[in-house]
């Protein structure tokens, strides 16, 4: 895994007095004829003029950390650089880790910080593609003000299994939102002239021996499955580039593999954009290159430079095609002019950032993705009655907690706790970090009357004396989660669950606040009257979690993710091959003298469910989870009536929402869709978040993706709708069913 664990990336210091260095190579003279509306045509004039060298030193891309004396330009510390063609005008690229802010593992910029969104889940729980589009346009801003034009964000992997350490990440489990929120969040990335990818194409569903599994499904599921979520994306956001994964899929690595990058993405989708690897997740050179490969990411950290010099002895050999060849050179540069990349040359020197504005950016992706999972007897909002509070845990004291790995963010204000790890695949690029917004001392600023006191939890006794004479009792609980890594099963870590347990005995009038990378079990849930899923919630998490519990904010996130009710309810209760991994470290620490010779062999992952994930499978196989897909409570309440169903050519569905109760909120009313009479499971169609003042009705029109009423025919090739009867429902959630109607919809096909 040291290759794994070298994966760095970042941005650098707005604000610090650096050199003078151009991004931008300066044009000597107009690079091709063609008309500037057509950026492949544009593309295809200036590789024309590229020498053989020129062509390939495109395609291989720089690891700064490992890359000193490489290059005449300045290397920043980050995750990849790509020099440009100064008499052709090509511009040097330079690339930061990004999906939550622009990233800075382990601080290897010193000084350097970023506004840290909060997770991935938390911008999916909001089920608004704008709060999607916002974070990505702020992060996009922050990385051309730090001197970057290629931001490696958009990543769209569906959630199959609940502990896969990279599921904060993410965006959930279903297909379509997925796909609509990634799609936004890429083009608001690329609003600021800079390209974003799309990532980790395809099936990097699970952290453990992500180097060498082989992800096994059948193409018909797959693509309604895990492709139509990057496909959607695609669509929606136009990436400029395409990042494909370490693990195989049906038996050819990610990045070799011609069925997925020139099959499906170039000549299904139409594809115009560039395909990067993953660092370190080239294995070859022709076979990668005529697979649908276009570019080797962070070379340094391949067992060799693939599409360096033996590229560039493939082509003169006949083994790779000189048509091939700048067809990967004209992708990349493709992706670069329609995003604005290439002719929006990179600031000289770091710009400065408007941090607190982009802070309110990241609070209200943290107040839309919070989600009141319960909240009996009406125990929050805080109620103003009480006068002594006691907070447990969680280091709320100082800040919230953050996901590791290479999307790690060095906030604005700093880190109040960073722990290293002393062993595993993350732990030379890793450290737990928190952010520093503490909910402690948000909840005092926001309750000036009230008493409220901190205990770590440590001293058991003590913290059941202090509930007991408390009012109430707000326990913060912890699981920490990281790229390399999966959890190994899905109780919270260090005997929080106890903790919780004993807490709620003592003190009826509990709340648990979850900061946790996705679903846990909670076999205290009986016990505990009120619960807010807070997963990561970013450098603002403290006051988001503050307005949320007092009531200053409504909560309205919606479970982009199943939570089970115990282990066994998953396809897979635990990380497929941990075992076996464990096994082999502890063998290589025994025997250090031989440690590399302990290598984890590939293995495969068979994925049953195929396209029922996450909720689908729970219906599927007739199982109640602990909380359903779309889940969310409110302060407020909200009633669906009235719906007028329209079939035929295509389906909708227009109802009305009305907000019945006394506070304003917003509500995400969601469609599913199934064939009448089908044992299959509903699939999320459509859904949209509005805001209703209390007492206000609307009536809200949902339009079903096409794509999610058919099925893929790989006989056709491509989607086909069976004409005939359809039942929908209209819910808070996806097992809400008791609003539903019937309509006929005709026999339709699409493309792939």
């Amino acid at each position: 895994m040291k290759i794994v664990a070298m994966l760095l990336g970042g941005s650098l210091l707005a604000g610090l007095a650096t050199p003078a260095v151009l991004a931008r190579e300066p044009q000597q003279q107009a690079a091709g004829t063609a008309p500037a509306g057509d950026a492949r045509a544009r593309a295809e004039a200036i590789v024309a003029r590229m020498t053989l060298d020129e062509k390939i030193a495109l395609v291989h891309g720089l690891f700064p950390p490992m890359a000193e004396g490489k290059t005449r330009n300045e290397l920043i510390p980050s995750a990849g650089h790509i020099d440009g063609i100064r008499r052709l005008g090509v511009p040097l690229v330079r690339e930061s880790d990004a999906s939550l802010g622009v990233a800075n593992q382990v601080e290897q910029r010193k000084g350097d910080v970023a506004t840290a969104l909060p997770s991935g889940l938390a911008t999916a729980a909001s089920f608004d593609p704008e709060i999607a589009r916002a974070g990505g346009a702020m992060i996009g801003a922050e990385a051309r003000a730090k001197r970057f034009n290629v931001l490696l964000a958009g990543g769209v992997n569906l959630t199959r299994d609940p502990w896969n350490g990279r599921n904060f990440e993410y965006l959930g489990e279903d297909p379509l939102l997925a796909g609509l929120l990634g799609g936004a969040h890429i083009a608001g990335v690329q609003s600021n002239q800079i390209v974003s990818t799309v990532k980790h194409f395809a099936l990097n569903a699970q952290e453990t021996g992500r180097m060498v599994a082989d992800a096994r499904i059948d193409e018909a599921a797959l693509r309604m499955s895990d492709l139509l979520a990057f496909q959607i994306a695609i669509e929606k956001g136009r990436p400029g580039s395409v990042m494909c994964a370490y693990n195989k899929v049906n038996g050819d690595w990610s990045c070799e593999n011609p069925r997925l990058l020139t099959d499906v993405l170039k000549r299904d989708w139409g594809y115009r954009g560039w395909v990067m690897s993953d660092w370190g997740g080239v294995h070859s050179t022709a076979k990668a290159v005529n697979a649908g490969l276009d570019q080797e990411s962070g070379q340094e950290l391949d067992k060799a430079i693939f599409l360096g010099a033996p590229l560039k002895q493939a082509v003169q050999k006949g083994e790779v095609s000189r048509a091939r060849l700048d067809d990967m050179v004209a992708r990349y540069l493709t992706g670069l002019i329609e995003t604005g990349a290439y002719d929006t040359p990179m600031p000289e020197n770091a710009l400065t950032i408007a941090y607190d504005q982009h802070a309110d950016v990241a609070q209200r992706a943290a107040e839309a993705g919070i989600v009141l999972l319960k909240n009996e007897r009406t125990l929050l909002p805080l109620a103003a009655s009480a006068k002594r509070i006691v907070v447990i845990g969680g280091n709320a004291d100082v800040g919230v907690l953050s996901g590791g790995g290479s999307s790690q963010v060095r906030s604005v204000g700093g880190a109040p706790i960073e722990i290293p790890l002393a062993y595993g695949a993350a732990a030379s690029f890793v450290r737990i970090t928190y952010h520093a917004s503490s909910p402690l001392e948000a909840l005092r600023a926001a309750l000036p009357g009230v008493q409220i006191d901190y205990l770590d939890g440590r001293n058991l006794n003590a913290t059941v004396d202090a509930v007991k004479a408390a009012d109430l009792a707000i326990v913060f609980a912890t699981q920490w989660t990281t790229e390399a890594e999966d959890a190994p099963n899905l109780r919270l870590p260090d005997h929080q669950d106890a903790l919780i347990a004993a807490i709620a005995d003592a003190q009826p009038r509990t709340v648990a606040v979850m900061e946790t990378g996705g679903p846990v079990l909670m076999p205290w849930i009986d016990k505990v009257p009120a619960v807010v899923q807070a997963w990561y919630p970013g450098q603002r998490g403290g006051e988001a979690i503050a307005n949320i519990l007092t009531g200053k904010v409504n909560p309205s996130g919606r479970l982009p993710i199943t939570f089970p009710a115990d282990a066994g309810q998953p396809p897979r209760p635990t990380p497929v091959g941990l075992e076996r991994m464990t096994s082999l470290e502890a063998q290589a620490a025994a025997n250090p003298a031989n440690a590399s010779s302990y290598q984890l062999p590939s293995f495969p992952i068979d994925y049953v469910e195929g396209a029922d994930v996450g909720y689908r499978w729970y219906e599927k196989k007739g199982q109640t989870p602990l909380f359903p897909f779309g889940h969310g409570l409110s302060y407020t309440s909200f009633a669906y009536r009235k719906p007028v169903v329209k079939g035929g050519r295509s389906l909708s569905v227009t109802v009305e929402v009305t907000n019945t109760g006394k506070r304003a909120g917003a509500d995400v009313p969601q469609l599913y869709v199934r064939p009448e009479g089908s044992n299959a499971p509903m699939r999320l169609a459509a859904f949209q978040r509005i805001e209703l003042q209390p007492g206000e009705k609307r009536r809200v029109t949902l339009t079903a993706e096409p794509r999610v009423l058919a099925d893929y025919d790989t006989a056709l090739p491509g989607w086909r709708i069976a004409g005939g009867r359809y039942r929908v429902a209209i819910g808070h959630d996806a097992t809400d069913r008791k609003l539903t109607a019937v309509t006929t919809l005709d026999a339709a096909t699409m493309k792939p």
